[in-house]
C-alpha cells in the first residue's frame, strides 16, 4: 500500500481532524496531562504563532505549533542561564497519531517550527514530561540541549517532572 505523507501549515478546517488525532494521542499515551476535553481550544492557544499539520493519505495525523515563548517555564530558565532578552518561541502540541509513527512525521513537523523560529528572528524552547522519552529522543537527536529540570502543573493540583531544552542556534551555510 501506498502511503502520501506531507507536512503543510495548519489551516481552520484541519481543527476537528487534528483534535480527533490528538484525542487518539490521549487514549494511548495520556498526552496531553490537561486532559482533551476541548481539543480544539488547546489546539489553538492565545499566544500561537503558526502550526502544522502532518497529512498521511489525506488524514490529519500529526500537529505542532509554535507560541509566543514568554512566560513559558523553560523561557524563564533560559533568560536566567542566558542573561538574554533574545526574541523567543515555544515549540508545543506536538503529537503523532499512533498509527501514524515510526515515518519520521514528528521530526519533519520539528524541522518545521524550527525553520520558521530561524526565519522569524526567534529563539526556541520548550518544556517536555520527564515521562516522554520518545520526544526526548527526538528532540536530542535535532541537537536540542536541555537547559534544566521544570515541573509541569496538571488539573488535579499535582506536578510531574518535566525538562527544559533550547533549540540549537541556525547556521547559515558557507558563501
Amino acid at each position: 500500500m501506498s502511503t502520501s505523507a506531507a507536512i503543510r501549515e495548519r489551516r481552520d478546517d484541519d481543527l476537528a481532524s487534528a483534535g480527533q488525532a490528538l484525542i487518539r494521542v490521549h487514549e494511548t499515551n495520556g498526552y496531553p496531562v490537561e486532559g482533551v476535553s476541548d481539543p480544539i481550544g488547546w489546539l489553538t492557544p492565545e499566544n500561537l504563532l503558526k502550526a502544522w499539520v502532518a497529512e498521511l493519505d489525506g488524514r490529519i495525523v500529526g500537529h505542532v505549533s509554535l507560541a509566543s515563548g514568554e512566560g513559558e517555564d523553560a523561557a524563564a530558565l533560559w533568560r536566567q542561564q542566558a542573561g538574554s532578552n533574545e526574541p523567543l518561541a515555544a515549540l508545543e502540541r506536538l503529537f503523532v497519531a499512533p498509527e501514524a509513527r515510526s515515518q519520521g512525521l514528528g521530526d519533519r513537523l520539528v524541522r518545521a517550527a524550527m525553520e520558521e523560529a530561524n526565519r522569524i528572528g526567534r529563539r526556541l524552547l520548550l518544556d517536555v514530561m520527564a515521562k516522554d522519552q520518545a520526544a526526548i529522543r527526538l528532540y536530542e537527536r535535532l541537537g536540542w540541549r536541555r537547559i534544566g529540570e521544570l515541573s509541569h502543573g496538571v488539573p488535579d493540583g499535582s506536578t510531574v517532572p518535566a525538562f527544559g531544552y533550547v533549540a540549537p542556534l541556525h547556521r547559515e551555510k558557507d558563501a
